[in-house]
């Protein structure tokens, strides 16, 4: 039976998705009213409660300066992949070569997976055709793949959002999984530290 406290964080989880489902209807009508903004949340409670959603635990951290370095470099690689698309489009004798690639994420967190692969396909020249969630996996469609080290690069460059996705909204857990420390192996570090306190002063 849950407790009074992870009911109401299990309420608190669904007014991020509630929100956006309000501004998606705004944005489908055009324009802001009194009545767009009543349809719009009766719609969202709608979808919220009849249908089942599977609920993604928010972190509950913010970093403003890293969250900034993502956005402005979302901005960046959003501009320089038009300009490459682009340059694709119309350069002469172009020989095609896309492909299907699984990269796998190295935190294990739904909001930071979605987060990922949203980031990742609003970047042209990419985009998400699958998801494995259990293994956080992304499968993307790449343009312009001809060898191996063009398939490394981009692999780095996914790996490289999610690293500034956890520095600026991650949980400390998956900051803590980024930097290589799992959190059993950090709680298991510190009460060995604990126990070693005792011995230490006993020595002295």
């Amino acid at each position: 039976m849950s407790t009074p406290r992870e009911r109401l964080a299990a309420v608190g989880n669904q007014i991020p998705p509630l929100i956006a489902l309000i501004v998606l209807w705004m944005l489908l009508w055009g324009e802001f009213s009194w009545l767009n903004l009543l349809v719009g949340l009766s719609v969202g409670l709608i979808v919220t409660v009849a249908f089942y959603l599977v609920p993604v635990q928010l972190s509950g951290r913010l970093h403003p300066w890293h969250t900034l370095v993502f956005f402005v470099r979302l901005l960046r690689d959003i501009v320089r992949a038009s300009v490459d698309v682009a340059w694709l489009a119309v350069k002469p004798g172009l020989t095609t070569s896309n492909a299907i690639l699984a990269i796998e994420l190295r935190t294990r967190s739904d909001l930071i997976l979605t987060w990922t692969a949203v980031a990742t396909s609003i970047v042209p020249g990419s985009i998400v055709v699958d998801i494995d969630r259990e293994s956080s996996t992304l499968f993307l469609h790449v343009l312009n793949m001809h060898s191996a080290r063009d398939i490394e690069r981009f692999r780095r460059q996914v790996l490289d959002t999610e690293r500034r996705i956890v520095r600026g909204f991650g949980s400390r857990e998956d900051v803590e999984r980024m930097r290589g420390v799992r959190p059993e192996n950090r709680l298991s570090a510190r009460r060995a530290a604990r126990a070693d306190r005792p011995l230490k002063k006993g020595l002295s």
